[in-house]
């Protein structure tokens, strides 16, 4: 019941001028947001992005619903990866779809107007219906892509800092520090225990001081892994050093029934790095 070509014809006829009517309801003033640009080359990007768009959308009325909605769906999933729009605020992306759909629904009223001794008021409201869906499905495209794109991002960032958060500083004779920093949970320690014995091994180190200056609180399986790390560092040949163990800490560790016997502590960094050098 959607499908018409003198519809079509009419809609293709004006997609130029289509894509104009919103560009000119754009009005963007936050640097962060791409419909802001001045840039010449920018604007006419965004211009042909959404005279494309137009042009996938026109197919709605000559093709089959189902055939539409695949190929749509699968084009729409394309344009959602776009990088310029996944760094634009999500609500600045929304709004230009709805300000798309409005400039559309307009064009379609005025086909009707044109042809209202032709067209009924049934096969009105079903184009106006069909093309909301079409737009709620574009919308729901690309916030699924940005959440993925947020997603990835936001795993990148956390397993920089993880990185960053243990690193092994060479000092000198083959010795090293750990200064751990800030919380550390299970899947933390379980990093830690991986990139410092890649470190260790790489640095051909034999003796590393980990400091647990920075460290308020550890609970049990985050101590099971530090004590893990020692002894598998051992293994290694790689001899360890405690130091700055604050009495929680260590409360945790005597009351897990932890041995201390074979490990060497220090009150401070600095009471470490002395005895390692002597």
């Amino acid at each position: 019941m959607h499908r018409n070509q003198e519809l079509y014809h009419f809609l293709m006829e004006n997609s130029k001028q289509m894509t104009e009517d919103w560009y000119s309801m754009v009005e963007d003033q936050d640097a962060s947001s791409i419909y802001s640009t001045k840039d010449p080359k920018i604007i006419n990007a965004l211009k042909e992005q959404n005279q494309d768009y137009y042009l996938h959308l026109h197919k709605l009325f000559i093709e089959e619903e189902s055939q539409f909605f695949s190929e749509f769906e699968k084009w729409s999933k394309e344009l959602a990866s776009d990088q310029k729009h996944l760094n634009t605020p999500d609500h600045y992306v929304v709004r230009e779809f709805m300000r798309t759909q409005d400039v559309y629904t307009n064009y379609i009223n005025n086909f009707y107007k044109q042809n209202i001794e032709k067209v009924s008021v049934d096969q009105l409201f079903s184009w106006l219906d069909i093309i909301r869906k079409v737009f709620n499905l574009s919308i729901y495209i690309y916030i699924d892509e940005a959440h993925r794109n947020t997603m990835k991002q936001l795993e990148a960032q956390k397993q920089m800092i993880n990185e960053l958060s243990s690193p092994v500083i060479r000092l000198q004779n083959k010795t090293a520090l750990l200064p751990l920093i800030g919380d550390i949970d299970t899947a933390r320690a379980k990093l830690i225990l991986e990139n410092t014995l890649i470190q260790c091994a790489e640095l051909k180190i034999e003796h590393l001081c980990i400091d647990l200056s920075g460290v308020a609180i550890i609970d049990t399986m985050v101590a099971h892994e530090i004590f893990n790390l020692i002894k598998t560092l051992k293994l290694l040949g790689v001899e360890s050093t405690l130091s700055g163990i604050r009495p929680e800490i260590a409360q945790t560790a005597i009351q897990l029934g932890l041995d201390f016997d074979e490990v060497r502590t220090t009150a401070s960094l600095a009471n470490a790095l002395e005895q390692i050098n002597t």
